[in-house]
This record gives C-alpha cells, sequence and structure tokens, in this order.
C-alpha cells in the first residue's frame, strides 16, 4: 500500500449472503477519495507521512459563483487564511477532514488522489471513530454494575456503593467505576474482515460494527494485528 490507510465516512449497516447462503452483517463505509496535501519526508520532517483531505467539495469558479447569487446565498466555512494556502499549494480544494498517513511502499505526490483501491487485496482493516454519546449515566449503564436487590426492603438498587475503605490506603483507587460522561470517544475496531470492495462508488463492506453514528467519519487502516 502507498499510505497505511484513507479518511472515510460511515454510511450505515446492511446485510449480505455469501456464496454458502449464510448472512453476513455488514458495515457500508465510504472510504475516499483523498487527495495528498503534502507530503512528509525523512530529511525535511524527520518521518515519512502523508496528509490526506477527504474529498466532499468539488467546485468549479464558475458554479461556486451560480451559488452565491441572488436567489440564495450559501454560508460557506471559514477557512484560515494559512490553511487556504496549504491546500492551494498542492493545487486542492479546501477540504473539511485532513488528517495524516504513514507512508507504506511506492511514490505519492501532492495532488494526487488516492480511492479505495489501495485496499485491493486486503483481507483485514482496523477502523477507527468517534463513539456515540450517551450523555452523564450511571455506574449500571456505564460500567456494568449489577445494583443492589429490587425487592421489597432494600434501600440500595442503582447506587455505585462503597468506593474507598477508611484503612490503608483511606483513599479512592485510580480507576475506580463512578457515574459520568458515557461515550463521545475515540474507539477503534480491530481486524473487521473486509466482504467486499466497490471500485466505482469507493465503498467498502466490512463485517461488524463501526464506532459512530451513520454519517460520522472515520479512519480506515490495514490492520497490522491479525489477519497479515
Amino acid at each position: 500500500m502507498v499510505v497505511e490507510g484513507l479518511i472515510g465516512k460511515k454510511i450505515g449497516m446492511t446485510q449480505v449472503f455469501d456464496q454458502e447462503g449464510n448472512i453476513i452483517p455488514v458495515t457500508v463505509l465510504q472510504v475516499g477519495p483523498c487527495a495528498v496535501v503534502q507530503v512528509r519526508t525523512e530529511e525535511r520532517d524527520g518521518y515519512r507521512a502523508a496528509q490526506l483531505a477527504l474529498m466532499e467539495r468539488e467546485e468549479s469558479p464558475e458554479k461556486k459563483k451560480e451559488s452565491e447569487g441572488k436567489e440564495g446565498k450559501k454560508k460557506r466555512r471559514k477557512i484560515p487564511k494559512p490553511l487556504q494556502g496549504h491546500y492551494a499549494k498542492a493545487g486542492v480544494i479546501p477540504q473539511r477532514i485532513l488528517r495524516e498517513f504513514k507512508l507504506g511502499e511506492g511514490e505519492i505526490k501532492e495532488g494526487q488522489t488516492l480511492t479505495v483501491e489501495i485496499f485491493e487485496g486486503v483481507d483485514r482493516v482496523d477502523v477507527t471513530g468517534t463513539s456515540k454519546g450517551r450523555g452523564f449515566q450511571g455506574v449500571m449503564k456505564r460500567h456494568g454494575y449489577s445494583g443492589g436487590p429490587s425487592s421489597h426492603g432494600s434501600k440500595f438498587h442503582r447506587a455505585p456503593g462503597s468506593v474507598g475503605s477508611t484503612t490503608f490506603p483511606g483513599r479512592v483507587l485510580k480507576g475506580k467505576g463512578m457515574p459520568g460522561h458515557m461515550g463521545n470517544e475515540r474507539v477503534t475496531a480491530i481486524g473487521l474482515r473486509v466482504v467486499k470492495i466497490d471500485k466505482e462508488k469507493n465503498l467498502m463492506l466490512v463485517k461488524g460494527a463501526v464506532p459512530g453514528p451513520a454519517g460520522g467519519y472515520v479512519l480506515v487502516k490495514k490492520s497490522k494485528r491479525c489477519g497479515k
């Protein structure tokens, strides 16, 4: 692979059938196309990597003027001028998502477009996304505590219970499960099997669930821990 991964978007879940007629639950991911905005080199930066931008906006100057006509003005993202020059140097239209990936084998140039084709022949991938936010939750939902008895007479039901001892060390130990904010954190699903790749539509079907809601951004990388 030229780079270790690409930026994508979670479309949703569905199911497909294998050759034996078994149902396989899959998550549909739109992987790429991604434009190369900058190439990091050993001589200049001390490491090899590539900055990729997920291509979601492709507008010519003519279309831009039409969209900003009298009939309806579109509110455009305010992109800082340094970042505008960063994109302009590579000849890429400014995008919303910009991420950096390690380089693999082969040559890569700024302004080049990478698609899901780079995953051709890859059996397993790691998908990183932001999990759904669940708000403030108690210990039973957040950590799976069993809680107290539900029968009559008990006054202990969904509370966390004792959190520390009065003897040594006489404090609450680090890592103790407590109520708090749940979800909305970076999660990686490891070793998902690639079921199908659609080169024309830049779609990838992976077996199982992927963190985050439908429409959420994800990072898809070739798995290094399984499926070699």
